[in-house]
């Protein structure tokens, strides 16, 4: 599949804004514990992605009803769902200058991943979280993603990356009183 950038402008990829608020504490110190830890900016990512993946658990997973969407607040909370994640990922990632967009699956309901700009291409990650029957790495060769699309069952995965969350999935998130309620305002398509 080929991703398309919603804007020419790389530069809008590693934006900060409220949602992927890279320049807050949290993140950054964050960022710097990580990147302390490095080599180079491919190890950065990896570490980056694996530390959303398996230190912020995914709220249905465990439970949790808090409802999370500013990256800084899946920091400080340590919860969140496939977009919370996403957009602690993506924050992360800018932090240290790596482009990061924000990708979505169509499902039953609209899921939320992460792809990356290394060698001048896109790479599409799935920080959602690892349980029985789903196992997710770091990849620039070759996607490891939590859930694989079935098109003939309606399932797509969308091609467009954008710099900030769509706004279905923002309104859903600022909409939800608790977990429980954001499974009923979760976008089926965007």
């Amino acid at each position: 599949m080929e991703l398309i950038q919603e804007t020419p402008d790389l530069s809008a990829y590693l934006a900060a804004d409220e949602v992927i608020d890279h320049d807050s504490p949290v993140v950054r110190q964050t960022a710097a514990r990580l990147a302390a830890q490095a080599e180079d900016s491919h190890a950065y990512a990896r570490l980056a992605f694996e530390f959303v993946r398996d230190t912020v658990p995914h709220s249905q997973d465990s439970g949790d009803p808090r409802v999370t969407w500013r990256a800084s607040d899946v920091l400080k909370q340590g919860t969140g769902i496939c977009y919370a994640k996403s957009h602690a990922l993506a924050a992360l990632l800018r932090a240290e200058d790596i482009p990061t967009a924000l990708c979505y699956q169509k499902f039953d309901v609209v899921h939320g991943l992460v792809a990356v700009r290394f060698h001048g291409a896109w790479h599409r990650q799935d920080p959602r979280g690892d349980k029985p029957g789903v196992t997710t790495r770091f990849s620039l060769n070759g996607e490891q993603l939590a859930f694989p699309v079935d098109p003939d069952s309606g399932e797509l995965d969308y091609p467009t990356l954008y710099a900030e969350p769509h706004p279905a999935v923002l309104q859903a998130l600022r909409g939800a009183r608790d977990r429980e309620h954001l499974w009923e305002l979760l976008p089926a398509a965007l």
